[in-house]
């Protein structure tokens, strides 16, 4: 549990000493002053070369999640987000955000953004970011005046934050997998519970009475856990949970905001990416089970809000953050990718962005496209002017009751009709075990035959393609539907079917698993039936009236190939990944008796549709 935690680091916690660091690097620690007097550990690493004629540049990361090893005699075993930039070399800089670890202050998820960075302008993370970086140029020897920022997970938070109303000396920012938005990334998908996430409350919800370098926050033993399904049905209602978390403020303001009001609102980063003018790189992976809204969301933002800024998105077949370390062999669940791709990544990609902004001409001509993009069904690199592509061309596939996923609308309108019980949901998984990890991860691209199998998930698809289709953009699930209940979820999954003829690759994690026939997961989400309105004011559905669900899903890049099939399952459950709706309308799902989970009959009619964007 702890390691999957401790991922996102990059392994920058560890306390084993690495040679390289520490025959290259000499380490400081600071207690740097923001300006209302609160004070941040900062760890800085300065080449041993570096003097008045051999300057470096700074590289820093602000993180939640602890700066450890402490002690200026302890070093981590790597610098930097890649050992091409590590031996390349730069003043790295890592800080304990406020609140955190052996920083000063109250701790704060998502810290609201104050417009402006003058003296009078309340604190926040671009603040603070305004305020480290003032105080690196003018008290840490040997630096150029240029500064980069990069962090994975909440630590893209940071980044993303750092750079509104950025400091001039900030010339380059990389957020990598950015939370963005609470409810709709990591915690919420348009509004459902992450449930599956219900395990990380500790880490975000307890705050400690002074700095520290011990972890003072306590987490559910599910050590013993096998079966994770299991273990969260038996939970019962969200209420139940309780029983752990009374005194975790974060648990509590998340049950006290189950809609999207103004608690969450000013936690969104997104509105405030104006006037961005130094170079962005954001990065994510189409596998991230915990951030994939925000980086094609960050990435948009700019893009819109600011013409003329550098701003490039990269997005490759890793899950969250694994383009952060190489693996060899490039596998996400039991699909294999190629070789050393993270190694291209930060070779070809991250350090060149860097380099150029911060040691070269930066004038923005680095030789990288404005999107850099992984086809995870071609398995290759690919290269956009922007994006999404001004050459996608719409197209639109109708859900027809008799399962044909059809470019064609059926003459006559009938309906495909199944029965959700919250009481049996619809696993997420068929992996058990996974589903007692720290936060999900695999799921994004595994087999979806089990959950084509059962009676309440509907599935429509095409016939065997007769030439290669890519699937290059935006998506938007458009449904017509009705339910006996008052409320309902609604999941939608597009899926790969592969022949059946397609061999095992040689790598393949679960040598009892078959290719032949695998239904790749390529895109999926849902929509909290209460928001297909407005996600500040929930309302209940008319029983048995048609109403319209209509919401995004993330963007894909995927080849279909000849000889594949492209499929949509539609379905109302997807446990623990979410949590039960009870299908009966209630003002707090987090407040729900038992009694309140009911059955619910619902239909999918056959003018339903997927508005996609493809490639040629």
């Amino acid at each position: 549990m702890k390691k999957i935690l401790f991922f996102v680091l990059v392994s920058f916690a560890a306390i084993a000493q690495n040679d390289f660091v520490k025959q290259n690097y000499t380490k400081y620690e600071y207690k740097i002053p923001m300006r209302d007097g609160t004070k941040l550990h900062t760890a800085v690493y300065v080449p041993n070369n570096a003097s008045e004629t051999i300057k470096y540049p700074i590289m820093m990361q602000r993180t939640c999640y602890s700066v450890a090893p402490y002690g200026e005699g302890k070093y981590p075993t790597r610098l930097g987000p890649s050992s091409f930039l590590m031996k390349d070399k730069y003043i790295f800089v890592y800080q304990d955000v406020r609140g955190r670890w052996m920083s000063e202050g109250t701790w704060t998820n998502m810290t609201p953004n104050n417009p402006g960075n003058e003296a009078s302008t309340p604190v926040d993370e671009s603040s603070d970011t305004y305020d480290t970086i003032e105080w690196l140029l003018n008290n840490v020897k040997y630096n150029t005046g240029k500064v980069g920022q990069w962090g994975i997970s909440y630590p893209g938070f940071y980044t993303v934050a750092g750079a509104v109303d950025a400091h001039p000396a900030l010339k380059a920012s990389s957020p990598q997998a950015p939370v963005s938005d609470f409810f709709f990334d990591d915690f919420h998908h348009n509004g459902a519970f992450i449930q599956a996430y219900i395990f990380t409350f500790p880490v975000f919800g307890v705050q400690h009475s002074s700095p520290t370098t011990q972890a003072w926050y306590q987490m559910i033993n599910i050590s013993d856990m096998k079966d994770g399904y299991q273990f969260q049905l038996d939970l019962g209602p969200l209420k139940n949970a309780n029983k752990y978390y009374k005194d975790n403020f974060y648990w509590q303001e998340t049950v006290e905001h189950p809609n999207y009001d103004s608690f969450w609102q000013k936690r969104s980063i997104l509105p405030h990416l104006k006037n961005v003018k130094h170079a962005v790189m954001t990065v994510g992976g189409w596998f991230d089970a915990e951030d994939l809204y925000g980086p094609l969301n960050v990435y948009k933002k700019i893009e819109k809000n600011n013409p003329g800024t550098y701003n490039t998105l990269v997005m490759g077949p890793f899950g969250h953050g694994r383009w952060s370390a190489e693996t060899g062999h490039t596998m996400h669940s039991n699909v294999y990718f190629g070789d050393s791709i993270a190694t291209f990544y930060q070779k070809n990609i991250e350090a060149q962005f860097f380099t150029h902004f911060l040691k070269g001409p930066g004038d923005g001509k680095t030789g990288l496209p404005d999107a850099y993009l992984f086809d995870t069904g071609n398995k290759e690199w690919k290269q956009f002017d922007k994006w999404p592509s001004a050459s996608a061309q719409k197209l639109t596939f109708y859900l027809n009751s008799d399962g044909k996923l059809a470019q064609t609308k059926s003459a006559k309108v009938t309906a495909s009709t199944y029965i959700s019980d919250p009481k049996k949901p619809v696993p997420y998984s068929e992996d058990l075990t996974s589903m007692a990890n720290f936060t999900p991860f695999a799921y994004m691209s595994e087999d979806q035959r089990f959950a084509a199998r059962r009676p309440d998930v509907l599935v429509f698809e095409t016939d065997v393609l007769t030439d290669d289709i890519t699937l290059g953009g935006e998506i938007f699930a458009k449904l017509k539907v009705s339910t006996t209940g008052s409320d309902a979820d609604w999941i939608v999954k597009l899926i790969d079917v592969y022949p059946a003829n397609e061999p095992n690759h040689p790598y393949m994690p679960d040598k009892k698993m078959l290719m032949a026939n695998y239904h790749q997961m390529v895109r999926s989400e849902v929509l909290r039936g209460r928001f297909r309105n407005s996600f500040e004011k929930p309302e209940a559905t008319v029983p048995n009236k048609v109403t319209d669900i209509n919401f995004q899903l993330q963007d894909v890049l995927h080849t279909f190939k000849k000889g594949h099939k492209i499929q949509i399952q539609v379905q109302s459950t997807w446990f623990p990944l979410i949590d039960r709706n009870p299908q009966k309308f209630v003002p707090n799902i987090f407040k729900a008796d038992e009694a309140d989970f009911i059955k619910a009959t619902h239909k999918v009619y056959s003018d339903s549709k997927i508005e996609v964007e493809v490639l040629k």
